[in-house]
Formats: C-alpha cells, sequence, structure tokens
C-alpha cells in the first residue's frame, strides 16, 4: 500500500486535473463501464462481464458524446484490460481522456504541455520532476519526434523494415522507449498507418496516421490523434482486426454500430487517453504502479 503522502499527491493531481479542464470549458462526463462492443484492438484484450465486456477505454461513448454536439468533454474512470500485469501495468487502472472538435492533435500536443504544467505548479514542483533519478524539464517546448526519425537516430532498422519484420514494438520498447523523454517529455508522432486503428491519416501522406504518445523518462504516458471521421474505412478496419483476433481463436465481440453510426455525425476532432496511474508515478518519482495505488490485485 502506498504512503499517505502518495495517496495525498494522488488525490490532488485529480483534483487538479478537474480544475485545469473546467477552467477550460471541458464539460466532465461519466459514461457506462460495461459495454456490449469494445473497439476491436489486436493488442488490447477486453475482460468479459457476462455477454459484455468492460471497458477498455471510454473513447467510443465519449466519440458518441462529441458527435451528438457536446464539443469539449473530458473523463476520469477505471478501465479494464486482461492480461495485463507488471511494474506498469495493472488489469484495472485508472484513464484520463479528453476530446475536443476542430481540433487536430497538434493543438492536442500544445494542451498536453499546458497540462503538465499546470499540475506540476499545483502539486508544488515547480518546472522539473524527477524520475527514476533522470531530471526532466517541463518548461519550454517539449521534444517532438516523428517515429521514423526515431528508428533512424535509436533503432537498429528503420520503421518501416520493424514493420515488415513483425517486430516493430520488440525494437521501439527495448531500443527506442528508454531514450524518449530524458530532457524534456518527448512526443513521439507520425505513427505508420498500420498502428493508428482510429486516426485520421495524414493529409498528403496516407503511409502514417496522425497519432503521437507521450514518454517521459522512457515512460509512456499517453496516447492521442486526430480523429478518424470516415465510418466507411472505420468499419473497414475493424473488420480487418477483428478477423486477425479471430485467427488467434480470441472472441472479438461484436461490431460497435452505435459508434460507427454516430461517426457520420462527427465533424474534425482530435482526442487522447492518459494513463492516470502512471502520470502519478511521474509526478510522486515511484518506479512503480503497486507504489501509486491503494491496492493492486494481489492484495484484494
Amino acid at each position: 500500500m502506498p504512503s499517505a503522502r502518495v495517496l495525498w499527491q494522488r488525490a490532488t493531481l485529480i483534483q487538479t486535473i478537474r480544475a485545469f479542464f473546467v477552467d477550460r470549458g471541458y464539460l466532465e462526463v461519466d459514461t457506462p463501464v460495461r459495454i456490449p462492443a469494445p473497439a476491436p484492438e489486436l493488442h488490447i484484450e477486453a475482460e468479459p462481464a457476462g455477454e459484455w465486456f468492460l471497458q477498455t477505454s471510454p473513447e467510443l461513448c465519449m466519440k458518441r458524446l462529441l458527435a451528438a454536439g457536446l464539443p469539449r468533454i473530458f473523463q476520469i474512470c477505471k478501465c479494464f484490460r486482461r492480461h495485463e500485469r507488471g511494474s506498469r501495468h495493472l488489469p484495472e487502472f485508472t484513464m484520463l481522456e479528453w476530446y475536443r472538435s476542430d481540433s487536430d492533435y497538434h493543438d492536442l500536443m500544445v494542451e498536453c504541455e499546458e497540462l503538465f504544467r499546470f499540475l506540476a505548479d499545483g502539486l508544488g514542483l515547480g518546472g522539473k520532476i524527477t524520475v527514476a533519478g533522470q531530471e526532466v524539464a517541463l518548461a519550454g517546448p517539449w521534444e517532438r519526434l516523428t517515429v521514423a526519425e526515431a528508428f533512424r537516430r535509436h533503432g537498429s532498422m528503420s520503421a518501416a523494415q520493424a514493420l515488415a519484420g513483425g517486430c516493430f514494438d520488440e525494437v521501439l520498447v527495448g531500443e527506442i522507449e528508454p531514450r524518449l523523454g530524458l530532457v524534456t517529455p518527448t512526443f513521439l508522432f507520425d505513427y505508420p498507418a498500420e498502428l493508428g486503428a482510429l486516426a485520421r491519416l495524414k493529409p498528403g501522406d496516407a503511409t502514417v496516421a496522425e497519432r503521437f504518445e507521450i514518454y517521459v523518462a522512457g515512460l509512456e504516458l499517453a496516447n492521442g490523434f486526430s480523429e478518424l471521421t470516415d465510418p466507411v474505412e472505420q468499419r473497414r478496419r475493424f473488420e480487418y482486426d477483428r478477423a486477425r483476433m479471430a485467427q488467434l481463436g480470441r472472441n472479438p465481440g461484436p461490431m460497435p454500430e452505435p459508434f460507427l453510426d454516430a461517426l457520420a455525425h462527427l465533424g474534425p476532432a482530435a482526442g487522447i487517453a492518459l494513463g492516470v496511474d502512471r502520470l502519478v508515478m511521474v509526478m510522486a518519482g515511484a518506479d512503480a504502479m503497486d507504489q501509486v495505488v491503494p491496492f493492486t490485485p494481489e492484495t484484494l
């Protein structure tokens, strides 16, 4: 169990997150945790709950609200993913997600910088944080690094070669991630199109998706992107992933038809998911998620 100091930091952090978004005109929403059809994603396995599933993310419901006319929304909620347990993973964890209309992933990057500085001020940390003995500066522009450049700079092969060889994640995690976010946080952006299942492709370059992740001292904290708003293309991507999941013997669940119907009414938008437990780790200088949550599965 974490110390009282860490639990106070966690509570203050969550309260400060709410203050940041409320001050910016965001509406806090509360969507169901148990849903009939999560987004079919090959690398994420949903936890069954009867004939339905526990959400892996509130994304689909939140984007339905965005399509219904709510221009800025955020949510702090519990999410669930099967077979995820380690120093940086829990099967039940806390997620912050926010979505905004008439925006793209560049707008979100700027807002993320502002959020982190606001949170550090609220916790009395100033312009720098220390993570795993590494001092990371939050002030000033953060590093922006494309995936292609990150593989050229830090990897043993190009991103295209890693994709073709089926070892993209292995190279990213083993060779590249430990070198990201060491001086300032890093935005790793413009992922290969194959790795942006719900993201818009980059205008003028359909080989990449307008997706980014945030890294601090080698730890991935958030995943954001410009939203794909074409229901036909989104259905095609879902069907592709559902077929691959079935090949692996996994239950992909039904197609999320209400989401696809709503997508036709969604204009340009951007959204992001940020792991609150990992964010507490960063702000509290902790080494593992076990140190920042009141209970882990093994203690229940």
